[in-house]
């Protein structure tokens, strides 16, 4: 009889976990809009860490193969954002190629990232890459070699990104793909908006004009 009163206890114990575990991946997927939108902006007045490694310093290979030092954006605003080809925001190349067009120059600059880190949605090889962007969006903006976009494992540019001990602001979590970090004209971590956050929108507008 205790036997059967111990398995009994079990076998609602068990029932009782496994229907936690259902509301939490419930609860995760209703708040995956609200995350989407989240953006984190360095605080007025806050200055990055002196001791901080700085965003000029990396070096990487653009996606044609040839090395671009960082060092050669110095005075520009720049948008770094994780790009896929497969993905429900690549429509977004459209408006990041308006954006280009209407800023980009002297002062601004746009750098994407392809990356196959959420959905399997960039499984292209570089070439392959560059073709679509061009066939289909038409982008004459910089795009980079293919990474990945975690804040431990992830490229070093991504590590800086995503770890205020590296950046000196503020620590971030690429959520999806077309994740936008906006770096101000002085190397700084100004800000992070999440994938939903349109190019021509009035939050990054008035970053790449200069407001």
């Amino acid at each position: 009889m205790k036997r059967i009163l111990i398995f009994s206890t079990i076998f609602i114990l068990l029932i009782m976990i496994a229907n936690l575990m259902k509301i939490g991946s419930l609860l995760t997927a209703l708040a995956l809009p609200f995350t989407q939108n989240t953006a984190l902006s360095r605080p007025n007045g806050t200055e990055m860490n002196a001791a901080a490694p700085n965003f000029y310093q990396f070096k990487m290979k653009g996606i044609d193969g040839k090395v671009i030092d960082f060092s050669q954006f110095k005075g520009k605003k720049i948008i770094v954002l994780n790009t896929a080809s497969k993905c429900g925001y690549t429509p977004q190349y459209e408006g990041l190629q308006e954006l280009h067009n209407a800023y980009g120059g002297e002062d601004f600059i746009i750098l994407g990232f392809p990356s196959n880190d959420f959905g399997f949605q960039e499984p292209g090889s570089e070439e392959k890459i560059a073709d679509f962007c061009e066939k289909n969006y038409g982008v004459t903006f910089q795009m980079m070699s293919k990474v990945k976009t975690s804040a431990k494992g992830g490229h070093p540019v991504y590590q800086w990104l995503c770890n205020a001990a590296q950046n000196g602001v503020s620590d971030a979590k690429v959520s999806w793909n077309f994740n936008k970090f906006l770096i101000d004209e002085n190397g700084r971590w100004t800000a992070h908006h999440a994938s939903r956050v349109e190019p021509m929108s009035a939050e990054i507008t008035s970053f790449a004009r200069g407001k």
